[in-house]
């Protein structure tokens, strides 16, 4: 019965941030600009209890970056949204918060592996988001982020694994870091800054606010740790 609960809340999804949330602060992005290349790997800690039971690990989510004309562009696949692509800041923000941690090929790709692991990435846009089949191995119509990625390191012959499904977000980044392909980056926690209070009000609506925001933010929170978004 568990494992029939974990495989059906199992999102290796990030925080799903609310549209009201603002980007990551200048710094941050300019200290991943800096080191973000092709090949390039972004592993989320996020609050999804199931991933983080089921996986035995505290990572949920990962995305590819591809670097083009100058601009990062994070590939992954989401908890209903399926694969797709989206520019470096929006992605991040998407995943505040939570603590990302890069990781970057140790030798840069050579234009043949930059070329079969983007042409890979894009073959897989549009496809939708499956998950169950991380429990037996065997492929589906759905792909997860963490089999999605293994794929595409695969396509470009950077890595082999027997069952790309049953990989996850955490075992891909242990995988990586101990073939000795990939080396550490930056590792930084994107948090979410409390909205600052108006001058000028009521100690009553001070209050209102206060227990506003505190029940929203513990809803939130529910909704991160349950059901993952």
């Amino acid at each position: 019965m568990w494992s029939v609960f974990i495989a059906c809340t199992l999102t290796c999804s990030g925080a799903n941030a609310d549209p009201e949330t603002p980007p990551p602060p200048g710094p941050v992005m300019a200290a991943v600009n800096q080191t973000a290349q092709t090949g390039t790997l972004i592993f989320s800690r996020g609050d999804c209890l199931a991933v983080k039971v089921f996986s035995q690990s505290s990572y949920t989510h990962v995305g590819g970056v591809v670097v083009r004309d100058g601009q990062a562009i994070v590939y992954d696949s989401m908890n209903g949204q399926g694969v797709r692509k989206t520019p470096l800041a929006e992605y991040l923000r998407q995943q505040t918060p939570s603590t990302v941690h890069l990781v970057h090929p140790k030798t840069p790709l050579t234009q043949e592996q930059a070329t079969a692991y983007e042409t890979h990435l894009e073959s897989q846009l549009g496809r939708k988001y499956a998950v169950k089949h991380h429990l037996t191995g065997r492929r589906c119509e759905g792909l997860h982020c963490a089999e999605y990625m293994t794929d595409a390191l695969m396509a470009a012959s950077m890595m082999t694994a027997k069952q790309p499904p049953r990989v996850s977000p955490g075992s891909l980044l242990e995988g990586v870091l101990t073939a000795d392909v990939y080396v550490d980056g930056t590792r930084m926690e994107l948090k979410l800054e409390s909205p600052p209070q108006p001058e000028g009000l009521s100690w009553y609506q001070r209050a209102w606010r206060s227990t506003s925001t505190c029940c929203t933010g513990s809803a939130t929170q529910m909704r991160r740790w349950i059901l993952c978004r």
